[in-house]
């Protein structure tokens, strides 16, 4: 299965004929418009016109049935495709106005009647005349919509795909630094341990024995090695490397279970920096938080 971002934009268009006589001139051209960014769960808003409050629950079934995750704004916009700019009064409107403006004018004798103008303007902010089949042309739009977006969404979350699989190469790398430099470490701090123990034999005049100081010297090196040792959690890290590139290798509802492992990747590098007693795991251990922060920022927009 695909790699899906949440983020994603489609829009769509179509002229709708009065009363479904295709053969007709068409007099709007519906557009329906699909936003969608990242969130934790599935957010929908819709934003449409009065006349199209009914369509509500249908779109936000088909919406539902195609996304997962993500927030999403479902716009309809309707214009009018007559060649002039002008609103579309319908008779039923006309006639409320008429008896609104009367009604007005028996108790405020005054009042000055509507002009063209006026009447154009409440006109286009009142109900418009829609066909019978609205509503199969608006789920239609919709399902056209739900299409382009998921192409859309489908190729940025190829793209992030992309990017995090070459930040886990680089992780592992460094990785493959750090092995090799742990035993080194181990044994270092035992000779350095030994050393200083010698010399606070040398100052002691004999007072301890030789085995027994070289016993306790082992011992504290001993001890000293286990806290900065850091095998276990390198070999953590690969383990999770290895889970979330099989995770993008499969493909499907994955973010939640990345966002988890990256948490996990984040902890193991701390850990080994705050255990590091080199210089150079002290490096590795930085350039790994860089590329996890990375990997972070990404894994929030993938579904």
């Amino acid at each position: 299965m695909p790699v899906y971002s949440m983020t994603g934009y489609a829009s769509v268009q179509q002229s709708i004929p009065p009363d479904g006589d295709n053969n007709a001139p068409s007099l709007w051209r519906v557009g329906l418009e699909i936003r969608s960014v990242n969130s934790r769960f599935l957010d929908l808003s819709f934003k449409l016109p009065e006349d199209l409050r009914s369509c509500e629950p249908q779109l936000r079934s088909l919406v539902d049935n195609s996304l997962k995750r993500g927030k999403v704004e479902v716009r309809v916009l309707i214009n009018s495709e007559h060649a002039s700019s002008v609103p579309v009064a319908s008779p039923r409107l006309l006639q409320q106005l008429g008896s609104f403006q009367d009604t007005v004018k028996a108790w405020m004798p005054a009042a000055q009647p509507f002009s063209v103008a006026e009447v154009l303007r409440l006109s286009g902010s009142g109900s418009i005349e829609l066909p019978e089949n609205w509503a199969e042309n608006v789920a239609a739009l919709c399902q056209q919509a739900l299409k382009t977006l998921l192409d859309a969404r489908q190729r940025e979350g190829k793209r992030l795909a992309d990017m995090l699989q070459d930040r886990i190469k680089q992780l592992r790398q460094l990785a493959d630094q750090a092995e090799p430099l742990i035993p080194e470490l181990v044994k270092q701090q035992k000779q350095r341990f030994l050393e200083r123990w010698q010399e606070a034999m040398a100052l002691s005049a004999g007072s301890v024995s030789p085995e027994a100081a070289q016993d306790r010297a082992l011992t504290e090196a001993t001890s000293f090695a286990i806290r900065i040792d850091v095998a276990e959690e390198v070999t953590r890290l690969r383990s999770h490397l290895e889970e979330i590139s099989r995770l993008l290798t499969k493909g499907g509802d994955i973010g939640k279970r990345l966002d988890f492992l990256i948490q996990e990747l984040h902890r193991e590098a701390n850990t080994l920096g705050s255990k590091s007693a080199a210089l150079d795991l002290t490096r590795i251990s930085v350039d790994m938080k860089v590329l996890i922060e990375q990997m972070r920022e990404q894994v929030q927009n993938i579904e």
